[in-house]
Parts: C-alpha cells; sequence; structure tokens
C-alpha cells in the first residue's frame, strides 16, 4: 500500500507563496486518485483539490485561481502550490489517497483510504 509523507508547510504571508510537497512510497501515485485536505482548529476536515487517476483535477471553491496541484509521477510525488494564501488557509494540510477513481474526482474524506501525518500551514 502506499504511504505518503508530507512536506513544506510554514508560516507565509497573505500573497506571498508556499509549496506543499506529498512523497509517496510503497506504490507509484499514478495509481492512485490523489488529494490535499485540510483541517483548522475546530473545524471539519475539507477538501482542497485531487488529481485523479487520469489527470482530471477538482478544485474547492475556496482555492480556485489561487492554489494549484500537480503530479510529478517521476519523483513520485503530488504538489501543491499555494499562491496568495490567506489566513482562513490556515491549518493543517493533509495528502490523502485512494483508489479507483480513473476519470472522476474523489475530493471527499469518506472516500480515501491512506492519509499522511499532516504539515502545518500558517497564513499571517
Amino acid at each position: 500500500h502506499v504511504q505518503l509523507v508530507e512536506s513544506g508547510g510554514g508560516l507565509v504571508q497573505p500573497g506571498g507563496s508556499l509549496r506543499l510537497s506529498c512523497a509517496a512510497s510503497g506504490d507509484s501515485v499514478r495509481r492512485y486518485c490523489m488529494a490535499w485536505f485540510r483541517q483548522a482548529p475546530g473545524k471539519e476536515r475539507e477538501g482542497v483539490a485531487d488529481i485523479d487517476e487520469g489527470g482530471g483535477i477538482t478544485y474547492a471553491a475556496s482555492v480556485k485561481g489561487r492554489f494549484k496541484i500537480s503530479r510529478a509521477a517521476a519523483e513520485n510525488t503530488v504538489y501543491l502550490e499555494m499562491d496568495s494564501p490567506k489566513p482562513e488557509d490556515t491549518g493543517t494540510y493533509y495528502c490523502a489517497a485512494t483508489p479507483g477513481f480513473e476519470s472522476a474526482p474523489c475530493l471527499r474524506v469518506g472516500r480515501m483510504n491512506r492519509w499522511g501525518q499532516g504539515t502545518q500551514v500558517t497564513v499571517s
């Protein structure tokens, strides 16, 4: 089974930029629908963006036009580029994976069966 490790979180100013990485091992990221979720204190975990096995991409409305998800098969890594972040983007960001979504979004917590440990992003 695939294992996921996030990195790249930290403190960023509003309007800045940050890139999160999700390094996978044990299997290829191309065989999974890969997604980023986030959770702010006291709030439920919510989907941010996903890339399905066929390369289709879905974004949450709150980040569309500011965030970009990409998949680097050679590095077996999925990235989340955060441009012009806002304070409300603050939270713990999790990478997740699930098989079986060749051409459909998987951006729901209940659909994912592999999770990373999370990386903290603070926009201030």
